[in-house]
C-alpha cells in the first residue's frame, strides 16, 4: 500500500529544495516544511522536525545537495571542499543515527569518485544529485522488502506492540517496523497494533498512532508503563521495533524504553524483532556497549510540551536511546532477509549477503 504520507522529497531541479513533514507539529498539524540551506537541514534534524534513522539518512544526503546545487560554475576542487563541509556541519545534528553518517560517507566518497575521475565541478555536482536521488529510491526499496520479508511473522487477526515511530514517517518510504503491517493489510489480514506513547516525546502517541489511524489500522495506544500488564493480559502476540544502529553482534539500539519492552516480552514468552535496513547495522561496531547515546535537553522531561510537570531545580537523565542486547532478539528483519537469533556471524553474513563491506575489527573488540 502507498504510504499515507510523503515524509520528504526534493522540489524542483536546481536550484530546489526539500520539503519534508514538521513531525514536531503532528498530530494537531501537518504541516510541509521548506528546507533551503545547509543550517537549516541541520537544524530539522536536531530538533527532530525530521526523525527515524532511514529518514535522518534521505535528508542528510539531500542536505549536501542544498549546499552544493549552485556551484556549477565553480572548480572541481572547490564543489568536493564544500560537499565535505556540509558533511561535517550535518554530522553535528545527532551522534546516535548511523545512517546519518552512513549518507554522508556515500556522499562525499561520490563527490571523491568523480574528482578522481576528472570530472569538472559541473560533472560533480550533478553525481551528487544521482547519489542522493538513488539513496532515496534505494530506501523505498528496502521498506517494501522489509515489510514482504516481516510479514511472514504475522497471522490474521494477531496484535502487535510496537515502541516509538518506525513508519513511513521514520523513512522514505513506507517504512520499517510497520512496514510488515502495511504489507498485511494488502494481503487482507487483519491485525491489531498497539503503540506505546514513548515517553518524554511520545512518539508513539503523536506519529505512530497518527499514522496508522490515517492508514485505518486498528491501533489502540498504551501508556508506556502499561506493556506489562498488556503482556500479562495475552494480548499481544509479536513486538516489532525499529532501529537507530545495531552493533556487529546484534545488539539493537532504538528509542529509550526498548530494552524495557524487551525484557517483558521475554518475560512473557512474545517474540521480540526489530526491523532495520543494512544501513542501520555497524560493522566497525562489535557491540551495543560502543553506541553513543544521544542525551537531550532536561525540558523534555520536565516541561512536558511546555508545562513545567517537575519541580524547579530538580536533575533530570534523558538518554534518548537505549540498547537491546542480542540474546533478547527473536530476529532482525532486513531487506535481504531475517537474522534468526542473531549472531556476529549471522550478522556478518546478512551483510554480506546484501553487499556491504564487513571490516575487521580493531585489536580489543569483543
Amino acid at each position: 500500500m502507498k504510504p499515507v504520507v510523503e515524509t520528504l522529497r526534493w522540489v524542483g531541479d536546481r536550484p530546489g529544495y526539500v520539503e519534508l513533514v514538521d513531525q514536531t507539529r503532528l498530530p494537531e498539524e501537518h504541516v510541509q516544511l521548506a528546507v533551503r540551506t545547509v543550517d537549516e537541514m541541520r537544524d530539522a534534524i536536531r530538533r527532530l522536525a525530521v526523525r527515524g534513522a532511514p529518514a535522518i539518512g534521505v535528508a542528510a544526503a539531500y542536505g549536501v545537495l542544498l549546499g552544493v546545487q549552485e556551484l556549477d560554475e565553480s572548480d572541481a576542487a572547490n564543489v568536493v571542499g564544500v560537499a565535505q563541509e556540509v558533511a561535517a556541519t550535518l554530522a553535528k545534528a545527532r551522534p546516535t543515527a548511523v545512517n546519518l553518517f552512513w549518507a554522508l560517507d556515500r556522499m562525499k566518497r561520490r563527490a571523491e569518485r568523480e574528482f578522481a575521475g576528472k570530472a569538472g565541478g559541473a560533472r560533480i555536482v550533478a553525481a551528487l544529485f544521482e547519489e542522493a536521488r538513488a539513496i532515496h529510491a534505494e530506501d523505498r526499496a528496502q521498506c517494501r522488502a522489509m515489510g514482504e520479508h516481516g510479514v511472514r511473522l504475522l497471522k490474521d487477526g494477531c496484535t502487535v506492540l510496537t515502541h516509538c515511530n518506525a513508519g513511513a514517517l521514520a523513512t522514505g518510504g513506507m517504512g520499517t517496523a510497520l512496514a510488515p503491517i502495511y504489507v498485511a493489510r494488502e494481503r487482507g489480514l487483519s491485525v491489531k497494533v498497539y503503540a506505546d506513547e514513548t515517553r518524554p516525546l511520545l512518539q508513539g502517541a503523536r506519529l505512530t498512532a497518527w499514522e496508522l489511524q490515517q492508514s485505518g489500522v486498528d491501533v489502540t495506544l498504551i501508556t508506556d508503563n502499561m506493556a506489562a500488564s498488556l503482556m500479562a493480559s495475552g494480548r499481544v502476540d509479536l513486538v516489532l521495533v525499529g532501529s537507530d544502529r545495531i552493533a556487529r553482534n546484534g545488539d539493537v539500539c532504538n528509542k529509550i524504553g526498548t530494552y524495557g519492552v524487551a525484557v517483558l516480552a521475554r518475560e512473557h514468552g512474545i517474540p521480540f524483532y526489530a526491523v532495520a535496513p543494512l544501513t542501520t547495522f555497524d560493522p566497525k561496531i562489535a557491540s551495543g556497549a560502543e553506541i553513543p547515546i544521544e542525551e537531550r535537553a532536561p525540558e523534555e522531561v520536565t516541561h512536558g510540551f511546555g508545562r513545567r510537570t517537575a519541580p524547579i531545580g530538580v536533575k533530570v537523565w534523558n538518554p534518548a536511546f537505549d540498547v537491546t542486547p542480542a540474546r533478547l532478539v527473536t530476529g532482525i528483519v532486513t531487506e535481504v532477509g531475517i537474522i534468526e537469533s542473531p549472531t556476529t556471524e549471522k550478522v556478518e553474513a546478512a551483510l554480506t549477503r546484501g553487499g556491504v563491506a564487513v571490516p575487521t575489527l580493531r585489536r580489543g573488540s569483543t
